[in-house]
């Protein structure tokens, strides 16, 4: 079986490489954490999404992430020699992870959901880049327990929070 999903990988990932040279990763530039009143904006990795009770929760590992010239800078800073070696930042973006401490959010009801790519057929061969397309919370968190396609958790994402709740949740493309 891990055989015959190794055929597909290899033009599966050129796909994915020739999309993003074509494309824009998302209209988001950076996102790190920060707060204006009651509206927060961060990026976390989700460890798990859990609905108990009728509440949505999600538990995340919250990251730095940076693109272009921040993220050349920030690669530079942190990793002098890979800078030198090779320019910038690999793809374009960089994520910095200096905690492995998780937090769990309560996400609204109502959560706006956008994905980039994920699994819809259930087939490796099929996995493709759909930009910026619109989910409703349930099938995110029936799209999220998929692991066998394309694991979710692998990508990082962009969270708003007001008052408390989850309202948007962004993936971000990584090549």
């Amino acid at each position: 079986m891990l055989k015959h999903k190794n055929v597909y990988l290899f033009p599966v990932l050129v796909l994915l490489f020739l999309s993003l040279v074509t494309t824009a990763s998302t209209t988001m530039k950076t996102a790190d954490a920060r707060s204006t009143g009651t509206i927060q904006h961060l990026t976390v990795y989700i460890h798990a999404i859990d609905t108990n009770g009728g509440k949505t929760t999600l538990t995340g590992d919250e990251i730095e992430w940076y693109e272009g010239a921040a993220a050349d800078a920030v690669f530079a800073e942190r990793e002098p020699e890979s800078a030198a070696e090779i320019g910038g930042a690999p793809d374009g973006y960089y994520i910095v992870n200096d905690s492995d401490s998780l937090n769990t959010y309560t996400v609204a009801p109502d959560a706006k959901v956008t994905m980039q790519i994920y699994d819809h057929t259930g087939k490796l061969e099929d996995l493709d880049v759909n930009w910026n397309e619109a989910l409703t919370l349930e099938q995110f968190i029936h799209e999220f327990a998929k692991k066998d396609v394309f694991d979710l958790s692998q990508s990082p994402y962009h969270l708003t929070i007001q008052d408390g709740q989850v309202v948007s949740i962004v993936q971000q493309y990584t090549p």
